[in-house]
């Protein structure tokens, strides 16, 4: 998991640099586009002692910036709603986390009208919500100390990856992105007396956005 945060912490800052390179090449004339996103994640946790675990579905969406230098590389800010969590295998035990999130974004793009997109960087969030559902009693201790958890650390950050495909309208672009979402951080208590050493929020979405473009 180390490495993989690593080699993200340099593709991040190599094309952050090369953002600011190209842009100081010559005069552009810079895209700017707001809207709005909508769509479903698919969420589990790496835990260890590892759980066996079914993909949790939840809701996400938000606002959009995006701001597009040239003609392939640009950035994006989004403010997010974003649920996530785990479920036990067989959906005994639900725990929906959901979070305000924000992530800051290298965007590059391919094409004119209709084109591919490529989106990397580091996001940030903060626990608004938590919620435990149990459909069947635990039946081994193990289960009850896996479920007795509570979290401990509200605050979430690590980074995300994401393609998709966009249509440009005239001034409204309609896209769709798929993401896949990787969390530094621990959600539960990891100390050597407690129950889990790793708690990471591992998740993907699917979202549909509108966008409309004011430069």
């Amino acid at each position: 998991m180390k490495l993989i945060y690593k080699t993200l912490f340099l593709i991040v800052l190599a094309t952050g640099l090369s953002f600011n390179a190209r842009a100081q090449r010559g005069n552009y004339k810079p895209e700017m586009y707001v809207g709005a996103t909508f769509g479903m994640t698919g969420s589990m946790m790496y835990l260890n002692p590892t759980v066996d675990q079914d993909i949790l579905t939840g809701y996400n969406g938000g606002l959009v910036f995006r701001y597009v230098a040239d003609k392939s590389l640009g950035v994006q800010a989004e403010l997010n709603y974003s649920e996530r969590g785990w479920q036990q295998k067989g959906g005994a035990f639900t725990h929906r986390l959901s979070y305000v999130e924000v992530p800051f974004l290298t965007h590059f793009n391919f094409g004119d009208k209709f084109r591919f997109f490529v989106n990397i960087g580091p996001k940030i969030g903060y626990l608004i919500s938590d919620k435990t559902t149990v459909n069947i009693a635990a039946t081994t201790e193990d289960e009850e100390e896996q479920r007795s958890q509570a979290v401990k650390y509200p605050l979430d950050y690590g980074f995300c990856f994401g393609m998709g495909v966009l249509v440009s309208a005239g001034k409204q672009v309609f896209q769709l992105d798929t993401r896949a979402n990787l969390s530094m951080s621990d959600v539960f208590p990891n100390q050597k007396k407690d129950y889990f050493n790793n708690s990471n929020n591992l998740y993907a979405s699917v979202s549909f956005a509108w966008l409309i473009r004011i430069k």
